[in-house]
């Protein structure tokens, strides 16, 4: 379905200078084989943005000490195409000269759409793509079978797929790739008050692939699977985000021998991730499992500055809250 769409959509944008929509990849649990309860299933996918012609995507980490993790803002410049002296004077430069491109192609640059100042706007990038999902929706053949309804967000672009025998979403994030990595910065949101022009950093692409590595690895009866979405179900009643959860298993499957995933040591590994989940809770301590690893699988990409940072603690807010470890600690 997203490849359908973003190829009718990279058709009707193609003369224009729009992001340039690249594959879309899945990513999250959906796509790991696990789900984390028996509610409709979300499939989230990340689709890469790449700098349309004369224009170029610089990425700045954000200094801003009052959001949480790592931060970027994707500031746009224009392209120095200046002719040199054999190639002749038809090419138009887009530094030197935006007001004759706009005039020459009738269409608005990057700057003048979803930029706000000179960095990519997140929600103006997501308001517009739900205009192109609504517009093209229609072209593609699965129009036919099943009815789509956008639901609202600011931050990703949500819509309803149903048809007369089921019912699931898609969460579409967008996203630019850091240095050909597995790394994206994605508009995903990291609380109400982010600003529009921060691209949080983002491991979910890393950590599908991770366990697709894995998945290549353990038993063929392994009980990762199985251990993680039970796993998730029993701690359902506890205020702690899914991603804990995974992440706790993910560093079970990155230490643990993989021939003791088989099976029949099923109980045992659910019982290790309880209990490095309680010593994890009682420290308020639990480690990053991407940023700052150094024992990834080769074919796991991150920039240089990722793998060398110092893993940040996934349970910081604990630490600066008394009452919610407090309510963590007993909940568990």
């Amino acid at each position: 379905l997203m490849r359908n769409l973003t190829s009718v959509l990279r058709r009707a944008l193609g003369r224009t200078f729009y992001p340039v929509l690249q594959q879309p990849i899945g990513f999250g649990s959906a796509f790991e084989g696990w789900t984390a309860s028996e509610e409709e299933v979300t499939y989230r996918v990340l689709v890469p943005l790449t700098a349309p012609i004369g224009h170029i995507f610089h990425l700045e980490r954000d200094s801003d000490q009052q959001v949480a993790g790592r931060n970027f803002r994707v500031h746009v410049s224009l392209e120095c195409r200046c002719p040199s002296e054999e190639e002749g004077a038809n090419i138009l430069c887009f530094l030197h000269h935006p007001d004759v491109i706009r005039a020459v192609t009738g269409q608005p640059i990057l700057l003048d759409t979803l930029c706000t100042g000179s960095y990519l706007d997140v929600k103006k990038t997501v308001h517009w793509f739900r205009i192109l999902v609504r517009a093209s929706w229609r072209r593609l053949p699965q129009s036919r079978s099943w009815n789509l309804v956008l639901l609202p967000s600011k931050r990703s672009c949500n819509f309803r797929l149903t048809n007369s025998q089921e019912s699931f979403q898609v969460r579409v994030v967008f996203g630019v790739q850091r240095q050909h990595s597995d790394i994206f910065v994605t508009g995903r949101s990291r609380g109400a008050h982010i600003p529009s022009t921060m691209w949080p950093e983002s491991y979910g692409v890393a950590e599908t692939k991770f366990f697709r590595h894995m998945a290549s690895q353990v038993p063929q009866d392994s009980s990762h699977l199985k251990c993680l979405q039970l796993f998730a179900g029993v701690l359902a009643h506890v205020d702690l985000p899914i991603h804990v959860i995974k992440t706790i298993v993910m560093h079970l499957l990155n230490t643990v021998p993989v021939a003791q995933w088989h099976a029949r040591y099923f109980l045992l590994q659910l019982s290790d991730a309880m209990e490095q989940l309680h010593s994890s809770l009682e420290k308020k301590h639990l480690e990053h499992f991407t940023v700052g690893n150094q024992r990834l699988p080769e074919d796991i990409r991150v920039p240089s500055d990722v793998q060398r940072a110092r893993p940040p603690n996934v349970f910081h807010s604990l630490v600066q809250d008394a009452a919610a470890h407090s309510h963590a600690v007993q909940a568990y």
